[in-house]
């Protein structure tokens, strides 16, 4: 192998390395490992906001304790829209203003947040169901 060779081949390497190194925090950021899969509770809400945005939709959410008290903001994650969108959802799935019920995998801290099983929108009966427990394909229902 003469020089020149070696040069490109060592340059290739090099940047085949800091490609797969920049990925690396990437591919740490989508893991739903905050979530605890074992669990799917339920929750009750009015729609916030809708964040159809990458790397993970995120619905917002205003949610009235039971017993009474001061209104909480939720946030629970799902996918990101290229997944939702070849399962049927758009941008405009959800609204602010929606009534939902979320089925939801809870943060293991206990925090306000989740991992979305499914969203069912309260005044049409549409059900929109994604895993982010496993990240299987979602669909609608």
């Amino acid at each position: 192998m003469n020089r020149v060779t070696r040069n490109i081949h060592l340059v290739a390497m090099a940047c085949a390395l800091g490609i797969y190194a920049a990925a690396l925090p990437v591919a740490a950021h989508h893991s739903f490992a905050t979530y605890d899969p074992t669990k799917t509770l339920t929750l009750k809400g009015t729609v916030k906001t809708f964040q159809w945005t990458n790397p993970h939709v995120v619905i917002w959410l205003v949610v009235k304790p039971e017993g009474g008290g001061e209104p909480q903001e939720w946030s629970v994650e799902t996918t990101s829209p290229g997944v939702l969108t070849r399962a049927g959802w758009t941008r405009h799935s959800i609204n602010p203003g929606d009534r939902v019920s979320i089925e939801y995998h809870p943060l293991r801290d206990g925090s306000h947040g989740g991992g979305l099983a499914a969203v069912t929108l309260l005044d049409t009966g549409v059900r929109l169901q994604v895993s982010t427990a496993a990240q299987e394909k979602p669909g609608l229902q």
